[in-house]
């Protein structure tokens, strides 16, 4: 097809993701409230004839098969919007939808995670083969650089910084987290803090940004590093060149909380058990079933479960979420369901007579 010479006068933003590129606008706002519905769609259109169709002619160029929408029958209505596209063993789909569009690539050759194809898999880019993860960069930077060059208000978002020995160290991506937010306070240099119970540690000191903590992890492992806030509460701790953690306000601590070298994850250890227990009652393996009980209980004390009669479902391990399946259910102490027997909740010990209908 025959292009306009020229710049072409537009404005909008272009980005990278896993093995795909966007492109995306702001204009179609502003065309809804001048002209309604009709506006919208002839902007719509005139957003397809310049830019959709320029990435469906780089493609091209490029050696790309580009063919309508092998789910066209399925999705008649959408159909004239996405493209399927093919270049070898690696494969994409071109789409637009209101004012944004994509192009993603992904690949069948190496197994997939997903059962439903390698276009579902989480990580695309660390699945391709070597050759077909430089075809897919190859595919998009040609993209980028000729719609930089086709519209004067086009600029490139730079995608987060991957940490690692070739990449960005933590501090740089602590950095870059916190000025990419959407609430960054330029001379605060991060986002402001929702409450003020944000800024201190769970012993109570105040902290700002580059001040030194004990964190501990997710994984109830206690670590010492550089504190950056992020959102919500949540702050980044830098604890080495390329090594960062995630962790709320209150666990963070400004003195070490007691032995390093122990951890605290009493409450995702009993989790992890009573589901393997579970598994065990499941499949028949009462003896293993067993084993674990003892390991959880000791002594063999009487258990109870905790029945929300509000949802017809019992409390899992923890009190954490429901299930209607009793052998997934969490298994208390009597000290533990002290309290509990009260509405909407009613304590139940495990026997098949106490069982409820």
């Amino acid at each position: 097809m025959t292009m306009t010479k020229g710049r072409i006068e537009r404005v909008g933003a272009i980005g990278f993701g896993d093995a795909y590129v966007y492109i995306r606008e702001e204009g179609i706002s502003a065309a809804r409230a001048a002209g309604g519905w009709p506006a919208e769609k002839a902007w719509e259109r005139q957003f397809k004839r310049d830019v959709f169709a320029r990435i469906v002619q780089t493609l091209r160029r490029i050696g790309w098969s580009v063919l309508p929408w092998d789910e066209s029958d399925q999705y008649k209505a959408i159909a004239l919007n996405h493209r399927t596209c093919s270049k070898g063993d690696l494969k994409g789909q071109l789409e637009m939808s209101g004012r944004c569009i994509k192009f993603e690539m992904w690949q069948d050759v190496t197994l997939s995670e997903n059962r439903n194809g390698g276009r579902y898999d989480f990580g695309k880019e660390a699945r391709m083969p070597y050759l077909l993860r430089i075809e897919m960069e190859r595919a998009r930077l040609r993209i980028r650089d000729y719609l930089l060059n086709a519209f004067t208000g086009y600029v490139f978002e730079p995608s987060a910084p991957k940490i690692g020995l070739n990449g960005a160290t933590a501090l740089e991506y602590a950095k870059h987290s916190q000025r990419s937010s959407g609430h960054y306070v330029e001379h605060l240099g991060r986002a402001s803090f929702n409450s003020p119970s944000n800024g201190f540690t769970r012993d109570g000191v105040a902290i700002e940004d580059g001040a030194k903590v004990y964190a501990i992890t997710r994984k109830g492992r206690v670590v010492y590093g550089a504190a950056y806030y992020s959102l919500n509460g949540r702050w980044m701790v830098v604890t080495g060149k390329h090594g960062v953690e995630w962790a709320d306000h209150r666990e963070l601590y400004a003195a070490c909380p007691g032995d390093p070298r122990v951890k605290r994850n009493a409450r995702q250890r009993r989790q992890r058990i009573e589901g393997e227990m579970a598994s065990a009652i499941k499949a028949m393996k009462f003896e293993r079933a067993a084993v674990l009980r003892d390991i959880l209980f000791p002594g063999k004390p009487a258990l109870f479960a905790i029945w929300n009669e509000q949802n017809s479902l019992y409390h899992r391990a923890g009190t954490c979420g429901y299930t209607s399946d009793l052998s997934e259910a969490g298994k208390f102490t009597e000290d533990e369901v002290r309290g509990w027997d009260r509405a909407p909740n009613k304590v139940i010990a495990l026997s098949s007579e106490a069982v409820p209908a």
